[in-house]
């Protein structure tokens, strides 16, 4: 497919809205993306042109950005941009979305403390552990050898 992947680097600028819709979940927020420059006659870094996108996640990532996000945080967002051209009330507008893949604290810029989500499919509590797939020793039966791995654990 020929979709424009991009990596933006960025500050969370309105609070994550959560809606559970048919499809799944989904969360919106805008990210405020500003470049700097240094200037040079005034050795000072400056903040340039400010670029707004409105981020979008689905399924577990909305979740995860609802909870996990807050104004002024420092993100970075990797994902499919969107550029669109409206008319609205007779002026033309154009906005661009990210449609999100990755989103995470940038590091760069401070901590951050990850937590695993807790799986909420009653799927995935059912499911049974890995079989032992290790060729057994010569000599060995396969029931003895699972029998053993179990005493050790």
């Amino acid at each position: 497919m020929n979709e424009t992947i991009i990596c933006a680097v960025g500050n969370v600028a309105t609070r994550p809205v959560y809606r559970e819709l048919a499809s799944g979940p989904s969360a919106r927020f805008r990210l405020a993306v500003t470049a700097r420059y240094l200037d040079r006659e005034n050795n000072t870094w400056t903040d340039g042109h400010t670029n707004f996108f409105t981020v979008w996640a689905n399924r577990q990532l909305a979740t995860n950005a609802a909870a996990s996000l807050n104004v002024g945080d420092p993100v970075v967002v990797q994902g499919r941009l969107k550029v669109r051209s409206d008319v609205r009330e007779g002026q033309s507008w154009t906005s661009a979305d990210l449609d999100a893949i990755a989103i995470g604290h940038d590091l760069a810029r401070g901590t951050s403390a990850f937590r695993r989500a807790v799986r909420t499919d009653p799927a995935a509590a059912a499911r049974q552990p890995e079989p032992n797939w290790e060729t057994p020793p010569d000599g060995e039966e396969p029931a003895q050898q699972e029998s053993e791995a179990a005493a050790v654990t």
